[in-house]
């Protein structure tokens, strides 16, 4: 089979949930967004803050690339049919999924308040289960399509972050059984676990350039990862590419796993 120069990816329609980001920093969201805009994928980019949203889709455009911006919030299941039907509204059909929304948090189950592990499980976990409820029947009326799932390497390797770790957990868990659920109607579903890459959402957080040289040299690569990466990951993932690949995991982290270094906060 040869796959096309466009990856099998002009024409298609994507939502990418989470894919705002801070200025004109790059996100994971924002770039699954522009890259797969760059591919001919007309792109749905929802976003809490439909600012930050709109200037994704700005900045895919500067790329050559077509989309619109959605403001929801996909804990909410109102919301997450309302982008669907705007997906579907605008550009006639959903085809790929990006479930990139997610937060973060630090200790144990002891230090963690019963509030913040049930805030995170709904942001980091229901909010994927929602986004996929609604946008899985839209794929079935194209005729089948793809989701990948951001969980990371929190999950296979914990660290003191155990909210956190649960919850990206349970994102490789629910990827598994949605690619077994939903393989007869020619759906995929993949998953990324970034490593501790370089985003708007961690040097918002005021990391220190100490902290940032120690997660770079955690790699084995001594590389430090960016959105881009991530982007790239997802891509890959909805791709024609990837046609035979579902239920897997792929981890992208320059080798950072393999060492499992302490947890450095500074």
């Amino acid at each position: 089979m040869t796959i096309p120069d466009d990856w099998g990816l002009s024409g298609k329609v994507a939502i990418v949930t989470g894919g705002g980001a801070h200025g004109d920093g790059i996100g994971n969201g924002r770039a699954a967004a522009i890259l797969l805009a760059r591919a001919g994928v007309k792109v749905v980019v929802v976003d809490r803050d439909g600012g930050l949203a709109k200037r994704t889709v700005e900045m895919l455009q500067e790329a050559g690339g077509e989309g619109m911006a959605f403001e929801a919030d996909v804990t909410r299941s109102a919301d997450c049919a309302a982008m669907v039907a705007a997906a579907v509204q605008r550009f006639g059909a959903l085809h790929l999924l990006d479930n990139n929304v997610g937060i973060g948090s630090r200790g144990s189950v002891v230090d963690e308040s019963e509030e913040a592990w049930r805030r995170v499980m709904q942001v980091n976990v229901e909010s994927m289960f929602l986004s996929s409820k609604h946008a899985i029947p839209a794929m079935r009326k194209a005729g089948g399509g793809a989701i990948v799932n951001v969980s990371s390497i929190s999950a296979i390797r914990p660290r003191g972050l155990t909210t956190y770790t649960v919850s990206k957990s349970a994102v490789i868990g629910l990827t598994k059984a949605m690619a077994v659920d939903h393989g007869k109607d020619g759906i995929r579903v993949n998953c990324v676990a970034p490593g501790p890459v370089y985003t708007p959402m961690v040097y918002a957080g005021g990391m220190s350039p100490a902290a940032r040289e120690t997660r770079k040299n955690a790699s084995t690569l001594k590389v430090e990862g960016t959105g881009w990466d991530i982007g790239a990951a997802v891509r890959f993932l909805l791709s024609e590419q990837a046609r035979y690949i579902t239920g897997q995991v792929l981890v992208v982290d320059g080798g950072t796993s393999l060492t499992a270094p302490e947890r450095d906060s500074r």
